[in-house]
């Protein structure tokens, strides 16, 4: 089976995405699930000049909730300081760990980067897609596939499976390529971003993964 390029997939979209915005004179609107401001900055940098866009920040997976607090508090002011013409605003996603741990029951002994995560994937972007279908978005996707720690073949697989259950086309990417987490590296030092360590949940903190998630 041959490997899907992804960032090649997602630039053919965009193409078609800029072509139609000019025909119609109207941009899209994307609805983008966002775990974290550093991921954000790269993602955003990329996405601003094609669309509106609704950050999702959907991330009950996070422990303790100061922490859900304080990653959504550094994404509300990146975006605040972040040049985008009032076309990005940041939609508060409830917080509710109890279901994501609902979730997981029986996987918590599962190593990190599987089975685990990939519910935990499933369950943010089917969060985002609804909030899509209700805000009359017209993609949907999420900054997750920055993260060298994140499986992008698995998340685009997820993102498909969801557009053709309710029927939003999924922007498929991998923004690490092309240098994109280093990017967001540069990007977080220039508005001193928090860069958490641990991908949120409390069993990625167990695991001691050092570097941003």
């Amino acid at each position: 089976m041959n490997k899907i390029n992804y960032q090649k997939e997602m630039e053919s979209i965009l193409k078609e995405v800029d072509k139609n915005a000019a025909e119609k004179g109207v941009r899209p609107r994307l609805a983008l699930h966002v775990c974290c401001a550093p991921c954000s900055s790269w993602c955003l940098t990329v996405l601003k000049d094609h669309f509106d866009i609704d950050c999702v920040y959907y991330n009950p997976n996070i422990s303790p909730e100061k922490e859900f607090e304080k990653r959504l508090g550094e994404l509300e002011r990146f975006t605040e300081e972040f040049p985008h013409e009032d076309r990005i605003r940041v939609i508060r996603g409830t917080y509710d760990n109890d279901a994501f741990n609902e979730l997981i029951k029986g996987m918590e002994d599962l190593p990190e980067g599987g089975e685990r995560c990939f519910a935990c994937y499933r369950m943010r972007l089917e969060y985002t897609v609804k909030y899509a279908l209700e805000h009359d978005c017209k993609f949907f996707t999420t900054t997750l596939s920055l993260s060298p720690y994140k499986n992008s073949q698995v998340l685009n697989e997820i993102g498909a499976d969801l557009s053709k259950k309710y029927g939003i086309p999924y922007l498929y990417s991998d923004f690490k390529k092309k240098n994109g987490y280093k990017e967001s590296i540069e990007l977080s030092k220039e508005y001193g971003l928090y860069r958490q360590n641990y991908c949120g949940c409390v069993f990625s903190l167990r695991h001691d993964l050092i570097g941003l998630h």
